[in-house]
């Protein structure tokens, strides 16, 4: 998305593609060009709907709100916004000790474990 903003060069309130004469690109020519784009790099999965889903679990991973992905997204229900997360396991665990307010008591309730997600 870098290299082609810097090669795109417009402005804030154009069409972020857009075709050759500055409107609005069809689905269809974003979809084949973003195939070939991808493809020519050995990235195999590709759809602009799989661009969509992965903003949003960078958005949750990298500690962005859910309410304002939800606005983003456009949806109308939180529930939605879980689906387009499709968060794994993993990805749960991230962070999980540094926000567990149980591990923050370590030091009062001595030396036990502190409650941990299963790994």
């Amino acid at each position: 998305m870098k290299e082609y903003l810097q090669i795109r060069k417009g402005k804030l309130d154009d069409y972020l593609f857009c075709n050759q004469y500055g409107g609005q690109m069809q689905k269809d020519s974003i979809t084949t060009m973003l195939y070939r784009y991808n493809h020519a790099r050995g990235v195999r999965k590709t759809s602009i709907h799989l661009f969509r889903h992965t903003f949003a679990k960078n958005w949750i991973l990298n500690k962005g709100d859910a309410f304002r992905l939800k606005a983003i997204l456009g949806h109308s229900t939180m529930a939605m916004v879980n689906v387009y997360v499709g968060m794994w396991g993993k990805d749960l665990h991230k962070d999980f000790d540094d926000f567990n307010p149980l591990e923050k008591m370590r030091g009062v309730i001595g030396e036990r474990e502190a409650i941990r997600m299963g790994r």
